[in-house]
């Protein structure tokens, strides 16, 4: 048994430590907004006060947030109020300069720090079939993985401090562009006459099979747990794969790396965001897309 503060316990971190608790582990958590930790409270999670009320007995802090700089926003406390040596997970998904600041600020203060965000939505929260990417340390890895493969089915070490991030980024640069392509497809099938389910049932055993067509599916139908069934509820939020590519629009940039697709990708989904797709799961894209094609 493990005593974890977990700080974030939104729509991704309320299942992760819900299952950790599962697991037989102490866990205490805060958030900011009392639905979150209502939720969590009904899970088994301990509410403390304060994030740093939650990281003075842990052993392992986890934060799951929102962006770099809230990250770095709530470390401060936390690492002062932690005892000696504790070790810091980040499981948010952020720039990777951010990433290893975090890093640097937990060691400075004396404790362990690593990157690990995840991989599988809402339903790999719930179900703990999370996919983590981890930067750390191969010491602090191998303490970190017992807890994560909790919440995870896969566990990957990606390299020193940063390299989860840079897998995470790289990761959802490939859903992104995946589900356009996807959702582009739909669109063509539907105009050309052919029915969602048709070409579900080709591509999903051709060529064109990926995650983004078979897991969550942006029509309604062929995946009875894809979020076009729920009327584009997400899942994983338009808003979120933005951001997610506008990091990854922002490492292009500063590696040089000429990707036109992952540009126009970040392009697509920020207009998405701005213009009513925020809260729409990412799969929702496909709206956008019949709308532009004259398409119902």
């Amino acid at each position: 048994m493990t005593k974890v503060a977990f700080i974030g316990l939104g729509h991704m971190g309320g299942p992760m430590a819900a299952n950790l608790v599962k697991a037989g582990h102490e866990v205490t958590g805060f958030d900011v907004a009392p639905p979150a930790l209502e939720a969590a409270k009904a899970n088994g999670v301990s509410i403390a006060a304060s994030g740093a009320d939650a990281a003075k007995s842990a052993e392992v802090v986890i934060t799951m947030l929102v962006s770099g700089a809230q990250v770095l926003d709530v470390y401060p406390a936390l690492l002062e109020a932690a005892s000696p040596d504790t070790l810091f997970i980040d499981s948010s998904t952020i720039d990777v300069d951010s990433a290893r600041k975090a890093r640097e600020l937990a060691v400075n203060a004396g404790h362990r720090g690593m990157d690990a965000p995840v991989s599988g939505g809402v339903m790999g929260a719930e179900a703990g079939s999370l996919t983590f990417m981890v930067g750390a340390d191969a010491s602090d890895f191998e303490q970190a993985r017992p807890l994560l493969e909790v919440m995870g089915k896969k566990v990957v070490h990606c390299g020193d401090s940063g390299a989860g991030q840079a897998a995470k980024i790289c990761n959802n640069m490939i859903l992104g562009i995946s589900m356009i392509a996807v959702s582009e497809a739909f669109v063509l099938g539907e105009k050309l006459g052919l029915s969602n389910q048709a070409l579900f049932d080709v591509s999903s055993t051709a060529s064109g099979q990926c995650w983004a067509l078979t897991t969550n599916c942006p029509v309604p139908g062929p995946v009875p747990g894809s979020p076009a069934n729920r009327d584009y509820q997400p899942g994983f939020a338009g808003s979120l794969m933005a951001k997610d590519l506008g990091l990854a629009l922002e490492a292009l940039q500063s590696t040089g790396t000429d990707a036109k697709l992952g540009t126009m990708a970040a392009d697509i989904y920020r207009h998405f965001a701005d213009e009513g797709g925020a809260g729409l799961d990412f799969s929702g894209i496909i709206k956008t897309i019949r709308e532009n094609s004259g398409a119902k």
